[in-house]
Parts: C-alpha cells; structure tokens; sequence
C-alpha cells in the first residue's frame, strides 16, 4: 500500500527521493541526510545523486544491497515486491533512478510509485538491545 510521505522541508519531492527514503529508515531529519550525503559525496568528489555516491554511503550505514530476482523484468512492480517482501524494511531502487522507502509492505514516497519496476533493494541489519 502506498503511503504519501515527504520530509522535505520545502514539500518539493524532485530529485531527493534517496535522502527521502534514507531519512524514514533511519530516523534521521531530512537536512541531517542531505549534508551527511552532501559530505560524502565532497569526500569522494563527485555529485551526491550519482549513484556510485549514494550506494557508498549507505553501505557506511550499514546497508547491504541486493538484486531483485529476474523474474519478469518489465512486468514486475513496487507493489508487488511489497507483497513479496512484506516483513522487514528497504531501500528499492526503481527503473528511471527513482527510490522508495519500503516498510513492511508499504511504500513511503511523496507519489503513487508503485506501477514502478524495482531494480534492487537495501537492507540493514538491525541491532538488537537486550
């Protein structure tokens, strides 16, 4: 089920959708990801929305990335990868460099993305206090 959402703090929703999805599933404000992604991408010198960018800063986040089975590559949709995946939380990556926040089957973006084919998908392991 898609859910609207959108952090950013002016509601624009073009061009920001990886600090989007990575502010919901890591609790983290919508500015502090923006500069945290920014500074990587200072520190490897190159744009933050290149992909190269943001896959390596969340891999220092602690994500993992995995590639969605190759099932039917253009008939496969966000929605049903939500049906597929619905007990944990991810980053989708999907066709036309769009990403979403995934959490437990729902889809969190500022639009209806779910007609959306996804690509690959991250996952973070969460801690556990005891």
């Amino acid at each position: 089920m898609w859910v609207k959402w959108n952090p950013n703090p002016t509601g624009l929703n073009k061009d920001d959708c990886i600090i989007r999805a990575i502010c919901l599933l890591d609790g983290k404000s919508w500015d502090q990801v923006y500069w945290e992604l920014a500074d990587y991408g200072f520190e490897v010198k190159n744009m933050p929305s290149i992909n190269s960018v943001w896959h390596g800063y969340l891999k220092q986040l602690g994500y993992t990335r995995h590639i969605v089975p190759n099932m039917c590559p253009d008939c496969y949709s966000l929605k049903e990868f939500c049906n597929d995946f619905p007990y944990s939380d991810y980053i989708v990556a999907l066709e036309n460099n769009h990403v979403v926040a995934v959490i437990l089957g729902d889809y969190y973006d500022s639009w209806d993305s779910g007609d959306k084919v996804p690509t690959y998908y991250w996952t973070k392991e969460k801690q556990r206090w005891i």
